[in-house]
């Protein structure tokens, strides 16, 4: 009775040959070629692994199994196609002691240590036969159990991967941002259209009725092009979008429908820009991640999702198996040799608060421009809101604009002539229509003339002559002290791109002059702003922070305590924009008193267009809002953050 070996899952594998068996189909192999080795079977191994390792066996004699001939060449070939899916892996070998001999056979043993895909090692050891006889030398018995003792002719290594569970990105509360949600992608089958205009007419009625903007011009071409049972997808929505109009659309001839779970925010805007997406990996990332990333692997693309992609994906597991023919010559998947199960991700932690971004991202969404907005709680830094409108945007502006600040910058300015106690709140500073510094002139908005009003008031009013007379009183060293004490421009790690700023150096009087109400060469990001304007809500700055869980390991300092009387004149200043000046569509939201100061940027010498701005706080909250060419900051960006208060006070 022969007796055979199981594989875990039950197949019957092929006997491994006894010595004495070998010996004696080696009897009649006497006319076997191929070159030998005079020195010892030790030398005799060695070779052989050399050679294995560098593809190249021409000092290695051979012979096979049964006592025919193999030439070295051969070897290489089966080497590599044994490999299978492993040719590409790293291998060590190296031999494990000294040959056993017995008569004119021996024995080798030798450990195989292959790395696999993803950095996981895989080692065992086998046996390697050797045998002089009718030889002046010892020669290789070659058989496929040498790379692995289960293979036989015509098998290969083959990998499977077993996918690892992407980790969640959390919110302040510790619970997932995106969870799987139910998605509907709707498509159209050239087989099944019969009136191509009529249906991109339909569809296109039903897209924007829901106000899903999906560009069908390239249709016509592309159901050209395509074969007639193609599913040519036109657009995924969330399933209660795609219910608003399924009626519409399920009737139409030629759609065709495929249902799926996702990973989404609780909103299409939702953080968008900053977040990011989860989407099947592309052709780019499987090029760029050949190690990391296969056909069919969720991968994170744009915002944190991409930047911490490796962390949220976890380890996927790795399982070789012989992949084998079976007698009607069909690939099948023989005994499972090695698995290392998979690791889930590890979440990331933000600090994030799901009802302040859905309160930001509706704010930005009325406004047509596109805009940005970061809202920070005052008391720790955390950063609660960031929303890019007014579609949720694709790039991250409230982090990484980099755009003048214009008059929002006066908090900065006036912080710093109150430090210096270049003047106080009540003292009387001009305010005329235009100011001239060495052949340059500077205006006020709409040409308005204030005279002279206490300093508070030209602040109230955003009187930019005002502060060009004070600039010299400033200098360029009140301008980057002011600015470093609210943390403008300093080194920031938020875990992800941001700009903290870039502030002029006020190295000429028309510089100066144009730094100190937040034109020249001073750019900032929405963040920035929201960062300084907490400091002087807060009294010191305390660069704001997003990603919680890994912590950024070089976050900017904190900053020493501002001058107290200016601090508080400064905050005085502010609520009276809200009251008597320039933000006053801000006096009546709910909640508690806001303070903030509006500003209208100039970005461009060739154009009249102006970047709309408002900074503020209301009670633990402070926020920046930036509307691109939105002009007046009272007109586009007080608007936005009108509906945000009123959000967040319901």
């Amino acid at each position: 009775m022969r007796r055979f070996r199981h594989s875990a899952r039950g197949r019957e594998l092929r006997p491994r040959r006894t010595a004495a068996a070998l010996a004696a189909l080696l009897l009649v192999g006497g006319g076997a070629t191929g070159c030998s080795s005079s020195d010892g079977p030790s030398d005799t191994l060695a070779a052989f692994l050399t050679g294995w390792r560098s593809g190249t066996l021409d000092k290695v004699g051979f012979v096979r199994a049964d006592g025919g001939a193999i030439k070295s060449s051969e070897v290489v070939d089966q080497l590599h196609a044994l490999a299978g899916d492993l040719a590409r892996s790293p291998l060590v070998l190296s031999a494990q002691g000294d040959p056993k001999v017995t008569g004119d056979i021996a024995t080798g043993a030798i450990k195989l240590a292959w790395t696999l895909p993803g950095g996981t090692p895989w080692s065992y050891q086998s046996t390697v036969r050797m045998t002089k006889q009718n030889s002046d030398g010892w020669r290789v018995v070659w058989e496929p159990a040498i790379v692995q003792s289960e293979l036989t002719t015509g098998d290969k290594l083959a990998l499977r991967r077993v996918g690892a569970k992407r980790a969640a990105i959390l919110d302040g509360a510790g619970k997932p941002i995106i969870t799987p949600q139910q998605v509907v992608t709707i498509g159209v089958t050239p087989q099944k259209i019969k009136d191509l205009t009529e249906l991109t007419a339909a569809l296109q009625k039903a897209f924007d009725s829901i106000d899903v903007q999906v560009d069908l011009k390239d249709l016509k071409d592309r159901v050209g092009k395509a074969d007639p049972g193609a599913f040519l997808d036109l657009v995924t929505l969330r399933r209660p979008d795609y219910n608003k109009i399924r009626n519409d659309v399920r009737p139409l001839e030629g759609t065709v429908f495929r249902e799926e779970e996702r990973l989404l925010a609780p909103t299409r805007q939702f953080a968008r820009a900053l977040l990011g997406t989860v989407d099947a990996a592309t052709k780019d990332d499987l090029v760029a991640n050949p190690d990391r990333v296969a056909a069919g692997d969720l991968v994170g693309h744009g915002g944190l999702q991409q930047r911490y992609d490796a962390q949220l994906r976890g380890v996927p597991g790795t399982s070789v198996v012989i992949s084998r023919k079976s007698p009607d010559d069909n690939t099948v998947e023989d005994a499972q040799l090695f698995s290392s199960p998979p690791q889930a991700g590890t979440p990331i932690k933000t600090t994030l608060n799901v009802d302040t971004q859905q309160a930001a991202d509706a704010a930005v969404a009325a406004e047509p421009k596109p805009s940005a907005m970061v809202a920070v709680r005052i008391s720790d830094g955390s950063v609660l809101a960031v929303a890019n409108g007014p579609d949720g945007g694709g790039v991250n502006t409230a982090f990484t604009a980099q755009v003048p600040p214009g008059s929002t910058w006066k908090m900065a300015s006036a912080l710093g002539l109150l430090t210096k106690k270049a003047v106080t709140a009540d003292d009387a500073v001009d305010c005329p229509k235009t100011a001239t510094v060495d052949g340059r002139e500077f205006r006020n908005a709409h040409g308005e003339v204030l005279g002279k009003v206490p300093f508070h008031t030209d602040f109230a009013k955003s009187c930019n002559t005002a502060f060009v007379g004070l600039a010299p009183k400033l200098g360029a060293d009140g301008l980057a002290s002011s600015a470093a004490q609210l943390g403008l421009g300093a080194q920031w790690d938020m875990g992800i791109e941001s700009f903290s700023g870039k502030v002029s150096t006020g190295a000429t009087p028309t510089e100066l002059a144009a730094a100190a109400f937040g034109q020249g060469t001073t750019v900032v990001s929405p963040l920035a702003m929201a960062g300084a304007t907490a400091a002087v809500a807060r009294g010191s700055f305390h660069q704001p922070r997003l990603v919680a869980d890994p912590a950024p390991a070089h976050p900017a300092p904190d900053g020493p305590a501002l001058d107290p009387a200016a601090a508080t004149a400064v905050r005085d200043m502010m609520r009276e924009v809200v009251t008597q000046g320039t933000g006053t569509g801000l006096r009546n939201v709910p909640g508690k008193p806001v303070y903030g100061k509006t500003g209208t940027a100039e970005f461009a010498d060739e154009t009249k267009d102006t970047h709309a701005w408002f900074v503020g706080w209301q009670g633990d909250i402070a926020f920046a809002v930036m509307v691109e060419k939105g002009g007046a900051g009272a007109e586009a960006a007080v608007p936005i953050v009108n509906r945000f208060l009123t959000a967040v006070n319901k």
